[in-house]
């Protein structure tokens, strides 16, 4: 079964409105407003009390493909809460690099994000960090001084305020060449419980960014690898990469009621994995590469899990209108009044990446809905 042309137009109009780069509020800066300082990478979460968490990662200036030598990097994984947009986020918990060491020491913390596990009523914390260890001896050579591999690993707690460094182990990792590098982490739990990870992996030469997926069954400790790409890449914009972000199901109103269940899923792309040169005399437009990726979507039924249909396949949806376009890391929750809410990393005139959000009220979702 597809979704008709009106439906998708109706997806797609919900997207743009959501993730609106004129009307989005800065609700974390990054701790300097100069290119290669942002904040994101994470989720957002509403507890029953209705408080909302919000995570991610602060990154300082560095270069992946030249090590830590080049800059700090991302060196700080904070969780904030806020009851209200018109609130300021508050910090109430961060890990360092030294307290995110377990295995090896860190080199860089990346994307992340907060999980509450209904079987366990506990919250759970996928956090991506580069660790300090060595390349596989056939690959060894390639290797750049400074620099790891990327893994995923998995903390929990009570509530936020209580996730305990000391339940920390690793939960996605590879040993492939054409997957070497796990981040980035977007974690939910399906209808039988099951918890689906997606993640991003990277080659050992860094030249694609692909989202793969490991699955947990539920009452199981233990992770098991299902796809190394759930999305594959488009022609043109997406060309080079295709991270998934978000994924959100649709409300059961207007044109969806009587669908199966379904979602959208936000993704970043690009098309090059460095900045390309552009002809002066033919039309200019943002690329996305590695660190300034752009923003897309796509959708797919619930019960036809991890088949995924893009919606954007000619150009990106979100792009911002600073910088360099870079509009990624989506993160979007329909609230318990049922509004919607999302956030997201956009580029600034300055070259900073903070978190900025976004809110749809109930009525203007119904609204895109029910044309």
């Amino acid at each position: 079964m597809n979704l008709k042309n009106e439906q998708l137009d109706q997806l797609r109009e919900l997207g743009l409105r959501l993730i609106d780069q004129r009307t989005a509020k800065i609700l974390v800066p990054a701790k300097k407003e100069e290119s290669g300082y942002w904040f994101g990478g994470g989720n957002i979460i509403q507890e029953e009390n209705g408080r909302i968490l919000i995570c991610g990662r602060y990154r300082n200036a560095g270069d992946s493909t030249t090590g830590v030598g080049a800059g700090e990097r991302g060196l700080e994984f904070s969780i904030f809460e806020v009851g209200s947009l018109k609130e300021v986020a508050s910090k109430i918990l961060s890990f360092s690099k030294h307290d995110l060491a377990h295995t090896s020491d860190i080199v860089s913390i990346e994307g992340g994000c907060l999980l509450q596990n209904k079987q366990t009523d506990r919250i759970e914390l996928f956090i991506s960090t580069e660790k300090k260890i060595a390349y596989p001896k056939t690959l060894i050579n390639f290797q750049k001084p400074g620099t790891g591999v990327w893994t995923v690993d998995l903390l929990h707690g009570s509530n936020a305020e209580s996730i305990d460094l000391s339940t920390i182990q690793t939960v996605a990792s590879s040993c492939e060449g054409n997957t070497l590098h796990v981040k980035d982490p977007v974690a939910f739990q399906s209808k039988d419980g099951n918890t689906e990870l997606l993640y991003c992996n990277h080659p050992f030469s860094w030249s694609s960014s692909n989202t793969g997926l490991t699955s947990r069954k539920e009452n199981d400790n233990t992770f098991k690898h299902r796809s190394d790409s759930i999305l594959a890449r488009g022609n043109s914009w997406d060309v080079a990469c295709s991270r998934i972000t978000e994924r959100l199901q649709i409300p059961k109103i207007g044109s969806f009621s009587g669908t199966p269940n379904l979602s959208l899923y936000f993704y970043d792309g690009a098309e090059c994995l460095r900045s390309l040169d552009q002809n002066p005399q033919a039309a200019k437009r943002p690329r996305g590469y590695s660190c300034e990726e752009l923003g897309g979507l796509a959708w797919g039924w619930d019960d036809d899990f991890p088949n995924i249909h893009p919606i954007s396949t000619e150009f990106p949806l979100f792009i911002s209108p600073h910088g360099t376009g870079c509009s990624r890391y989506v993160s979007s929750i329909f609230l318990q009044n049922d509004d919607l809410l999302a956030t997201w990393q956009q580029a600034q005139p300055d070259g900073s990446q903070p978190l900025v959000a976004n809110q749809l009220e109930k009525s203007e979702v119904h609204r895109i809905l029910s044309n």
